[in-house]
């Protein structure tokens, strides 16, 4: 009894992953610095932002943090750019203005040490 509730947990976890993964590799590539297809691995730091700009390997994305001010002892906003790797897989599904997660993975240039995982929301969606 327990065997088949263990391997129905398995089966369930599974399939879980593979619904995820199942979006991305629908539109397979056969990029090297391809977090899903490649060998690239992800580690460290994730940010959540807006797109602001698009190019053809690598967006930029821009969000805002809190920022503390020691003389004032107030608060302030301040906003950061990040360039990121957007592999083929993801292409043609972002575009500027939508909200995307990226990773921090190895330095793949001077700039980029960030790469596009996943697409959370799009700009008609809002925000």
């Amino acid at each position: 009894m327990e065997e088949k509730k263990k391997k129905v947990k398995e089966n369930i976890k599974g399939e879980i992953e593979n619904k995820e993964k199942k979006n991305v590799a629908e539109a397979s590539c056969q990029e090297e610095k391809c977090p899903f297809h490649g060998s690239l691995k992800t580690r460290g730091r994730k940010f959540e932002g807006i797109v602001i700009k698009k190019f053809e390997k690598r967006i930029v994305v821009q969000f805002e943090r809190v920022v503390y001010v020691r003389k004032y002892e107030r608060y302030i906003k301040a906003r950061t750019k990040i360039h990121a790797r957007l592999p083929q897989c993801l292409k043609k599904e972002i575009n500027v203005g939508d909200y995307v997660l990226i990773e921090e993975c190895r330095p793949l240039s001077k700039i980029i040490h960030f790469v596009v995982t996943k697409k959370i929301k799009s700009k008609e969606e809002g925000r």
